[in-house]
């Protein structure tokens, strides 16, 4: 297996061919075109991967060392702690409707630099198609309904070095596939980088997301029924468009403490600004705002873990037309077997005032070939 992927890895991930996938991009991001900015676009990707940084509120940039780094920071890929890592995570959420999976493997290239493969999908499936339900005759055709998934997808390709002792740098191209069915479907490109530095026993994290502004690609195929319901139903019928994500910055912060030889702490801290305009956040402006997330990991003997974050501040209005404030507030336990495998579980979304919404969330990462 190793020597297949040496051979792999020699071929494929020279040099020109590196530069060629992650800078390709920076082409993109310089076309002028007429598009649309949600403020909220490709939120899937800021939901967050595995369960040890989802139990930490997401305060990882800073933190990400393992195979999850090329989803939090691609810089950290460099301290993956053996040759071969795999993650995986599985979720889900509204009582089972929708599930959100994650999967993920880094390589260590050499003693400087590491490679790796991300890929994410959160989808609704089995979506009943009542389009056709009523015919021309006005009768009902149960036997016509239909199923189908709305999904969106990201592929991540990333690639980190290793400047020195103390600097990584890190970046990640990735590509977004978004699917309503047979009806919609969107195609779209990205960039993101990402810097960690480590003093003594602080490490320190910048990570740029989307930061040639990601774009999503929509197209639509709608036949003559499908624009017949949409006129009689008041819908309005959707046109080819262009999305783009605008980018964001997040500044990270951590640093380790040892007590009594085996107990050990993990702060850490990150500040998430936005540049899409003025959101119901912490600190709010247009077109930045701040939304900050600290979290806390104990550990016993680097063995057994217990984690803590709160994070999400969000500013809203009551049914009472009253402003009121909330964050949330997640825990989570992680364990570690031989250096080998990793098992943790986060319980998230813990901080609503009018409704306890739970999320059970399960990752594991395994580690191959494990450096002496």
């Amino acid at each position: 297996m190793l020597k297949i992927f040496h051979l792999f890895k020699n071929q494929l991930f020279s040099p020109m061919v590196v530069a060629g996938i992650f800078f390709l991009p920076l082409f993109f991001g310089n076309v002028p075109l007429q598009a649309q900015t949600p403020k909220y676009s490709n939120e899937f990707l800021s939901i967050g991967v595995g369960a040890r940084a989802l139990g930490m509120s997401g305060a990882f940039v800073s933190v990400a060392s393992d195979a999850t780094a090329g989803y939090w920071n691609p810089a950290g890929l460099t301290r993956v702690e053996a040759n071969i890592q795999i993650a995986l995570m599985h979720t889900e959420y509204f009582a089972g409707l929708a599930q959100y999976d994650y999967g993920a493997i880094a390589f260590n290239l050499d003693e400087k630099s590491a490679l790796g493969f991300t890929f994410l999908r959160f989808g609704i499936d089995d979506i009943p198609d009542t389009s056709e339900l009523i015919d021309a005759q006005g009768n009902f055709r149960y036997d016509l309904i239909r199923s189908f998934s709305a999904s969106d997808n990201a592929f991540m390709i990333s690639y980190a070095r290793k400047l020195n002792d103390n600097l990584s740098l890190g970046v990640n191209t990735k590509i977004i596939r978004r699917t309503a069915g047979s009806f919609a479907g969107a195609w779209g490109f990205g960039l993101d980088a990402g810097v960690q530095y480590a003093w003594q026993d602080w490490n320190f994290a910048l990570m740029g997301r989307d930061i040639t502004s990601t774009f999503n690609a929509w197209s639509y195929q709608l036949d003559d029924r499908m624009r017949e319901v949409f006129t009689i139903t008041g819908n309005e019928i959707p046109e080819n468009s262009l999305e783009i994500t605008l980018p964001r910055v997040i500044l990270g912060a951590s640093r380790s403490f040892l007590f009594a030889d085996r107990l050990g702490i993990l702060a850490s801290a990150d500040l998430n600004i936005t540049t899409d305009g003025k959101r119901n956040v912490m600190f709010r402006g247009d077109p930045f705002s701040i939304d900050p997330s600290v979290g806390l990991e104990f550990n016993y003997n680097e063995i057994i873990y217990l984690r803590a974050g709160i994070g999400n501040y969000q500013e809203y209005s009551t049914p009472a037309e009253k402003t009121t404030q909330s964050m949330q507030l997640n825990m989570g336990i992680g364990v570690v077997i031989r250096n080998v495998l990793a098992l943790d579980y986060a319980l998230t979304d813990v901080g609503d005032n009018s409704i306890a919404l739970y999320s059970n969330i399960f990752s594991l990462r395994f580690n191959i070939n494990r450096r002496e």
